[in-house]
C-alpha cells in the first residue's frame, strides 16, 4: 500500500522537471543546491511534521489518488486485459528511458577538473571493486536478498499466482532464466551503473556510499543535484529518469495487488468488484496512514523494513526449506522439465537442497543476534514506528482469518491441496476459473 505513495513522488519529480518548478541549477552551488533539494523533498512528502495537510503538498496527495486509482483499474481490469497491456508498454518505455540516462551518465568523463579522481572510470571502479567490510556485514546480504527476491517477486506469493495461471507443460525453466537475466540487466547494468556512477562523478565516494545504501528519499535529495550538474539537458534527463521510476514502481505495484484480489476471488468466492473492494478498502487504510505519519518517514521506512526486506527474506526462505525438503527438490525439477527446452544443470540439485537452505538460515541467525535487536530498539523509540508494527501485526491477523475462511470454504468444496478430492455440497460459486 505504501508503494502507490512512492510512486506519486516520482511522478510528482517527472511534473517538476517537465514544468521547469524542480531547477536547482539556478541555486548556486552544490551545497545551496543540496538544501534546496532538501527543501523540495520535504514539503513533497511532508517531511517535517506528521499529516501531509500540515506541512506536505497537496499535489502529492492528488498524484497518489490519481496513481492509486490507476493501480486498481488496472489490476481489476484482469491480467490479460489491464495488466499484461500495460506491461506491454511500459517495459519497452522503461528501456528506451534508461538507455537514454545511461548513455548520458557514461559520457560525462570528468565534469569537474578541480577533482580529477571523480570521473566516470573512478565511478565505474567504486560498483564493481568490492568492500569487504561491508560485505561482512549481515545486513547487507538481507537487504539484497529482500531486493532480489522483491524485483523477482519471490516470497511473497505474486511469482506463485501468476504461475498458476500457466499450462502445465509451459516453459517455465526458460521463461525463470529469461525473467531473472532481464531483471539483472535492468537493475545492475542500467540501475547500477546510472545511479552509484552518477553520484560518484558529481558528488564523490562519501555521497556515492549513501546512495547505495539509502532508503527511498535519499535519491530524491541526490539525483537532483546530479542532474544540475548537467546543464541544460539535466532537466531532460531528470524528467526521463523520474518518469522511468514511476513506470518501474508501478509495473511493480500492480503485479503486488494481484494475488491478493486472486486470493479474494478464488478462495474467499468474491465477484471481482467485490474482490476489488475489500483491497482497496485495506489499501486505503495502510495509504493514509503512510501519509498521515510523514514525519521523518519513519512510519514508511519501518514498514518497508520489516515487510520489504526482512518479510520477505523469512517467506523466500521458508519456501524453500518446503520446496526442498517436503515437496522434494527432484519431484520439483520433474515439474519444471514438463515442456521446457533447457534442462536445469544437475549442479543445482544439492544447492537447492543444502546450499540456500543454509545459508539463507545462517544468515537470518547471524542477521537476528548482530542487527535484530538494533531494529527492536528502534521501534520502541519511535511511536510511528510502533504504529508501523501494529498495522503490519494487523494486517496478518486479517490475512491469517482470511485464510482460515477460504480453507474452510475450499473443503465444503471438496478443494484441497491436491486439486478436486470430491464433489462438495455447498451451493457457494467455485473458485475463479476451476470449473472452467
Amino acid at each position: 500500500f505504501y508503494y502507490t505513495y512512492i510512486e506519486a513522488w516520482c511522478l510528482d519529480y517527472a511534473i517538476m522537471y517537465i514544468t521547469g518548478d524542480l531547477n536547482l541549477a539556478s541555486a548556486g552551488g552544490i551545497p545551496e543546491q543540496s538544501e534546496a533539494a532538501s527543501k523540495i523533498f520535504a514539503e513533497t512528502v511532508g517531511l517535517n511534521s506528521n499529516g501531509i495537510h500540515a506541512g506536505g503538498n497537496l499535489r502529492t496527495f492528488l498524484l497518489w489518488g490519481l496513481v492509486f486509482t490507476l493501480n486498481i483499474t488496472l489490476v481489476f481490469r484482469g491480467i490479460s486485459g489491464g495488466i499484461e497491456k500495460f506491461c506491454q508498454l511500459a517495459m519497452p518505455t522503461m528501456a528506451v528511458c534508461a538507455v537514454i540516462v545511461l548513455v548520458r551518465v557514461l559520457t560525462l568523463g570528468t565534469p569537474d577538473p578541480a577533482f580529477p579522481d571523480q570521473n566516470v572510470m573512478g565511478g565505474l571502479g567504486y560498483m564493481w571493486n568490492p568492500d569487504f567490510k561491508v560485505l561482512a556485514n549481515p545486513q547487507t546480504w538481507i537487504a539484497a536478498a529482500g531486493q532480489i527476491f522483491f524485483s523477482l517477486s519471490v516470497g511473497f506469493g505474486v511469482i506463485i499466482n501468476y504461475a498458476s495461471y500457466m499450462k502445465k507443460d509451459s516453459d517455465v525453466v526458460l521463461s525463470g532464466v529469461t525473467a531473472a537475466a532481464t531483471n539483472e540487466v535492468f537493475e545492475v547494468s542500467f540501475g547500477g551503473l546510472i545511479t552509484l556512477t552518477s553520484a560518484f562523478v558529481f558528488l564523490g565516494a562519501s555521497q556515492a556510499t549513501m546512495v547505495a545504501g539509502s532508503t527511498f528519499g535519499l535519491g530524491f535529495n541526490t539525483f537532483p543535484i546530479v542532474f544540475a550538474q548537467m546543464g541544460p539537458m539535466g532537466r531532460v534527463i531528470g524528467a526521463v529518469w523520474f518518469f522511468m521510476l514511476f513506470l518501474a514502481a508501478i509495473t511493480s505495484s500492480i503485479s503486488m495487488y494481484q494475488p491478493s484480489l486472486a486470493f479474494f476471488e478464488e478462495a474467499l468466492g468474491k465477484g471481482r468488484a467485490a474482490g476489488t473492494a475489500i483491497l482497496v478498502a485495506f489499501c486505503l487504510v495502510g495509504s493514509f496512514m503512510t501519509m498521515y505519519f510523514s514525519k521523518d518517514l519513519i512510519f514508511l521506512d519501518t514498514v518497508d523494513s520489516w515487510v520489504g526486506t526482512l518479510g520477505i527474506y523469512v517467506l523466500a526462505m521458508i519456501q524453500l526449506c518446503v520446496f526442498s525438503y517436503i515437496f522434494g527438490v527432484g519431484k520439483g525439477i520433474d515439474e519444471a522439465h514438463e515442456g521446457a527446452h533447457i534442462r536445469i544443470p544437475g549442479i543445482y540439485k544439492p544447492i537447492l537442497a543444502f546450499v540456500s537452505p543454509l545459508f539463507l538460515v545462517s544468515l537470518f541467525a547471524f542477521f537476528s543476534y548482530n542487527n535484530l535487536p538494533t531494529w527492536i530498539s528502534h521501534v520502541g523509540e519511535q511511536p510511528a514506528a510502533k504504529y508501523a508494527l501494529g498495522l503490519i501485526a494487523a494486517c496478518i491477523v486479517a490475512l491469517c482469518a482470511m485464510v482460515y475462511l477460504g480453507e474452510q470454504r475450499l473443503e465444503r468444496r471438496g478443494i484441497g491441496l491436491e486439486g478436486i478430492d470430491e464433489p462438495g455440497p455447498s451451493s457457494d460459486s467455485g473458485p475463479a476459473g476451476l470449473e472452467e
